[in-house]
């Protein structure tokens, strides 16, 4: 069953100018991974350092692969330099019979 995740993070005000490209930046892996399905960016149009990213996964095994392949030295990303908080992480499933 496709899962739709959502990392919610707000950035530091001072780093706001450079997420962007850092969020882009981590997002290509992100998008290269086995089942990922796409990634969408969204920015809270009253504050401009809250970011929600959308990510589509084939299934929850593969989200799983993911988050354990991020865990790893080798997945860990630069996120954590612009982040002002801890991101919080939702995770569903999509039901398009509902």
């Amino acid at each position: 069953m496709t899962v739709l995740s959502f990392l919610d993070l707000h950035v530091k005000a001072d780093a706001l100018e450079a997420a962007a490209a850092n969020i882009h930046q981590t997002l290509e892996a992100t998008r290269a991974r086995e089942g990922n399905l796409g990634v969408d960016v969204t920015v809270d149009v009253d504050d401009p350092t809250h970011f929600v990213l959308v990510e589509k996964w084939a299934s929850i095994e593969a989200d799983n692969a993911y988050r354990a392949w991020r865990a790893t030295p080798e997945g860990a990303s630069d996120l954590g330099a612009i982040v002002a908080s801890m991101p919080t992480l939702t995770r569903t499933e999509l039901h398009d019979e509902i």
